[in-house]
């Protein structure tokens, strides 16, 4: 037996942006999922307190935006069981009340909103409002109205939240060339009686500190993720500027890389914070008391939960997964720690089919393997994207899919990665292209010493910035016998120059600042170096890509055309940077088994052929 492709399409991804709600009758707990099945729309659901199970959105309405495009928090529950959302089709914000159509609540146009969020005690949500690259935070009443500006400020914004008592606003801010990641501020300034920010003040943060996420304690202190001694840990943050004292002090991460704006990986309650903290091969959740620094483990069995928190009454929900079952809409007792399933259960695989992951640790690079029956085996090194992200462990049929079939699966965190501290997370930069691939290849090697990889079997594989890391590995090292790249980065001066806002400044930290670097650039371009490629490759990419252009796939097995290197590329109309839909999923499998088969000579009869293009 082994796992099929449709099996990995209707698990892949999971509930996002959850949120507790207190009701008359109860908690309930809000979520938004995947729907692959229904075009790829997200689907916000609410689970009543009795146990009862609802989407809210309406069949067609697709809960997601395109801030700095690879969208923010997209929803918010309503009072008495409404809604108020952003939908992909028009990028406008509406408001959804029970047993009404949804009805646009921001004028037509070209604007896009995210990170929503609702202020207590005001008929409005508060938005990041994005507009030809200039991006405020603004109040839209939620009847419809004139959107009102709160503050402009640092180019790129997140995290709005106001006081508890309504007298200041509170926002993360970062400007080019900086990355989230790298600095951010926190700024917090009074609100005037129409709700406007007056001057602002930063309180945290900094070019070389970065804050992920802030909540306000009280009128006077917020609580914040941030990194001054090189880790994202908890402190509490004066409102004045006076100060800020680190709440647990430890090697440890507690918030994560903020590629969607919205991301919260603690919550405040009555019983202290609820917080996610740990490695990647081990994402705890936890409960802290802010006042003595202790932490009670609440995590369970779970090795990941997700960056999504809420927390009332009580009770706290987030997203868990095993590495033996999907991410899920978990609720906590914060009293007895029971552990309680929110999301509708999805099938899973017999146990038998789904690898053990099994963390190593060679010359100082992170990964986790996924062992195949027999040894040695044919491998795969799964690359990650980002770079600035990582690969936890929990369930990935998508790595099943492979294991199931004699590959062997390791999952590289090279130095870039985030969970591991600044220290590790800055291997990589102005060295992307260096380290990731040298990462990747060491760990290849690992395998092969200890037994595990056939030297002459391993392949590379990965997307978006993984992708990158793929194509780069086959051209300046010799140890893939090829790779596959799914909507992948080749040409990184043209991809600087073409690509969106939010990333145009990224491969300054990442490679070096143009013009001055460019012989960097050319250096480590595999596109200028298609030539020198070890193995054929398969490249995958979206046809509606707006952060990776397709035209980057095309130019590149153009290259390796013309040095007689053998490739594919399959292009997929209606994606963007991603999978999302049923039917590419399982046809993106397919084909990188297939592809798998003809450089390792093993045979695929259960999935469509494969024809490589370009001389042996």
């Amino acid at each position: 037996m082994s796992i099929r492709p449709i099996d990995v399409a209707r698990t892949d991804g999971g509930p996002q942006w959850v949120e507790a709600v207190v009701t008359p009758s109860g908690v309930e707990v809000w979520w938004d999922e995947p729907r692959p099945h229904e075009g790829g729309r997200r689907c916000v659901v609410r689970r009543l307190p009795g146990g009862a199970r609802a989407d809210v959105l309406p069949e067609g309405w697709n809960a997601r935006n395109r801030l700095v495009e690879y969208g923010g928090r997209s929803w918010r529950p309503l009072p008495g069981g409404g809604l108020v959302f952003t939908d992909w089709q028009d990028q406008l914000v509406h408001r959804l009340d029970p047993g009404e159509e949804p009805v646009a609540i921001t004028p037509e146009g070209r604007a896009r909103y995210g990170d929503l969020y609702l202020p207590p005690g005001r008929a409005e949500v508060w938005a990041v409002r994005e507009l030809d690259d200039v991006r405020d935070l603004v109040a839209i009443p939620l009847h419809g109205g004139r959107v009102r500006v709160i503050a402009k400020a640092q180019h790129f914004l997140m995290n709005p939240r106001m006081s508890p008592e309504g007298g200041h606003v509170s926002w993360i801010g970062w400007d080019h060339p900086n990355m989230p990641w790298d600095g951010t501020e926190l700024c917090v300034a009074a609100l005037d009686g129409d709700g406007t920010a007056g001057p602002y003040q930063v309180i945290a943060g900094g070019p070389e500190e970065s804050v992920v996420q802030a909540e306000w304690r009280d009128e006077d202190t917020l609580y914040a993720i941030t990194d001054p001694q090189g880790w994202w840990n908890l402190h509490r943050v004066a409102r004045d500027g006076s100060g800020a004292r680190n709440l647990a002090p430890m090697d440890a991460e507690f918030g994560g890389a903020p590629w969607k704006p919205g991301n919260t990986w603690f919550a405040v309650t009555r019983q202290g914070l609820v917080a996610t903290y740990g490695p990647p091969h081990d994402r705890r959740l936890g409960l802290i008391d802010p006042d003595h620094g202790t932490i009670r483990d609440l995590g369970g069995a779970a090795t990941h939960w997700g960056p999504t928190v809420s927390a009332v009454d009580g009770t706290a929900v987030g997203v868990a997964a095993t590495p033996y079952s999907p991410m899920e809409v978990t609720a906590i007792d914060l009293a007895t720690g029971e552990h309680a399933p929110m999301s509708a259960p999805k099938p899973v695989p017999d146990r038998a089919l789904l690898p053990e992951p099994r963390p190593i640790v060679v010359e100082g690079v992170h990964a986790h393997v996924y062992r195949p029956e027999r040894s040695p085996a044919p491998y795969v090194i799964f690359v990650h994207g980002g770079p600035t992200g990582n690969h936890p462990v929990m369930l990935d049929l998508e790595i099943a899919y492979f294991t199931s079939r004699g590959l062997g699966v390791a999952v590289v965190n090279y130095g870039g990665s985030t969970g591991y501290g600044r220290a590790y997370r800055e291997r990589l930069r102005h060295q992307w292209g260096v380290v990731d691939v040298h990462d990747c290849a060491r760990v290849a090697r690992g395998l092969v010493e200890r037994g595990l990889a056939e030297a002459a079997r391993i392949a590379v594989r990965g997307g978006s910035a993984g992708g990158w890391t793929t194509v780069a590995a086959l051209v300046h090292s010799d140890v893939f016998a090829g790779g596959v790249a799914h909507y992948a980065i080749t040409d990184p001066e043209n991809w600087a120059a073409e690509t969106h806002d939010f990333e145009s400044r990224y491969l300054d930290g990442l490679v070096g600042p143009l013009p001055e670097t460019r012989a960097r650039y050319a250096e480590r371009s595999p596109l200028l170096h298609a030539g020198r490629a070890s193995g054929p490759c398969l490249m995958l990419h979206g046809l509606e890509d707006a952060i990776v252009d397709v035209g980057q796939a095309e130019r590149f097995v153009a290259e390796l055309d013309r040095h007689g290197k053998e490739w594919a590329l399959l292009t997929f109309p209606g994606e963007q940077h991603g999978w999302r839909r049923e039917e590419t999923i399982v046809a993106v499998l397919e084909a990188e088994l297939a592809f798998y088969g003809l450089i390792f000579g093993f045979e695929t009869p259960e999935v469509p052929p494969l024809k490589l293009e370009g001389k042996p």
